[in-house]
């Protein structure tokens, strides 16, 4: 089973053409990286294959789920972290975790306790959400995408906000999940994270897919970067 497949994925707003007939396909164990500049398509085109948006035509499967025709199921099974979305502000870091482990129908088998661990959320479990600092609220946002071990996660702008500590974890949970054959679809503007987590990347430009393979793919001269890669094709 093909984990993140697209085909003539498109869609509008009104007369402006968001995304334009994306082909993409991402396997099992891939760390793929999205990149393109603001308003490119990137976060539209993430909405779309986890079931947020519908298409306005073309085609998605997540792990061989039409998108459009059963969102439902396609974000029961997948992650997702949203760029600026964050935690209820009247709910405390642990009764947010706990309602989404309830939600999903999780068995209390310490996955609330794991996560608060591991994004170092120990002293934060009481405090209500609205007097938490963005990256707090971030590190809760990340944990509920993680409490249901999915197979696939989808992550738009996952790093803003967090601490250089957070983030090294992040980047070395990211790096072990997808060796165990998880897979990560990774919205982002900073093209260093980029290259050096992702096993290939995706450039999106003006909603057109224009570029999609490892570096060494999207290379047309001996040692060029992904920045160089990027200004070539964009500009």
């Amino acid at each position: 089973m093909i984990p993140v497949e697209a085909r003539s994925l498109t869609k509008r707003f009104g007369e402006l053409t968001a995304v334009d007939s994306l082909d993409l396909t991402i396997g099992s164990g891939e760390l793929f990286g999205f990149i393109g500049p603001n308003g490119a398509g990137k976060t539209t085109t993430l909405q779309m294959l986890s079931g947020q948006i519908p298409p306005t035509s073309g085609t998605a499967k997540v792990m061989g789920i039409d998108v459009a025709a059963d969102p439902i199921s396609v974000k029961a099974a997948i992650g997702i972290v949203p760029e600026l979305e964050y935690p209820p502000s009247f709910l405390t870091v642990e009764e947010y975790l706990y309602f989404v482990a309830a939600v999903r129908g999780l068995p209390d088998n310490g996955s609330v306790d794991r996560c608060i661990e591991c994004f170092g959320l120990q002293e934060k479990r009481q405090p209500l959400c609205m007097s938490l600092p963005n990256g707090q609220n971030k590190k809760t946002t990340l944990s509920a995408a993680l409490l249901h071990e999915p197979g696939i996660l989808f992550m738009d702008e996952p790093f803003l906000d967090l601490d250089p500590l957070i983030q090294r974890k992040l980047k070395a949970w990211l790096l072990d999940f997808v060796k165990g054959g998880g897979t990560v679809f990774l919205s982002t503007h900073i093209l260093e994270l980029a290259e050096k987590l992702c096993t290939r990347v995706g450039i999106i430009d003006k909603g057109r897919l224009v570029a999609a393979g490892s570096l060494e793919e999207l290379r047309s001269g001996a040692g060029e970067d992904l920045e160089h890669i990027f200004v070539r094709l964009v500009s």
